[in-house]
């Protein structure tokens, strides 16, 4: 049973992180983003990296734990959707330069993040718990995306 659940808990953190870093180094801010009008409450670039990687430890920690309990429920597929639309976003922004698109995105992101928490609360309160850093933060991005969607 034990052996079970790290491994659960392995493979999706190797989902997530493997995933997010993939799309992160595919998908370089770079001279273009360097360019762009930002608003003063711009983190610095170094901040990004580390932030992300917390939050993809705690976005894999919480589907290994709603998998476990439900692995075919609402929760697993707002789960699922959430990291769907996550690893979009950066393509459409760094890449694709689609600033407006980016912000739909980022926002339907938003949208998902709450349903997974809405979702998970009744079944893991934990895994629930475990995106509010998450929540917190991609509001501040789809704040910043819109600030940068204004400026530009």
């Amino acid at each position: 049973m034990r052996n079970t659940r790290t491994t659960t808990i392995v493979v999706f953190l190797a989902l997530v992180l493997g995933g997010g870093l993939t799309i992160g180094y595919l998908n370089t801010p770079g001279e273009w983003y360097a360019n762009l009008a930002k608003p003063p409450f711009n983190p610095p670039n170094w901040l990004f990296a580390p932030a992300w990687t917390i939050l993809y430890v705690l976005i894999g920690i919480a589907g290994a734990r709603t998998w476990r309990r439900a692995p075919k429920s609402a929760a697993m597929a707002a789960w699922w959707a959430q990291l769907g639309l996550n690893f979009l976003w950066s393509p459409v922004f760094f890449t694709l330069h689609i600033i407006g698109a980016a912000f739909l995105v980022i926002l339907a992101l938003l949208a998902a993040i709450i349903l997974f928490i809405v979702i998970a609360w009744r079944i893991d309160r934990v895994a629930a718990m475990l995106f509010l850093p998450y929540l917190a933060w991609v509001a501040f991005a789809s704040l910043l995306n819109g600030a940068i969607l204004w400026l530009n």
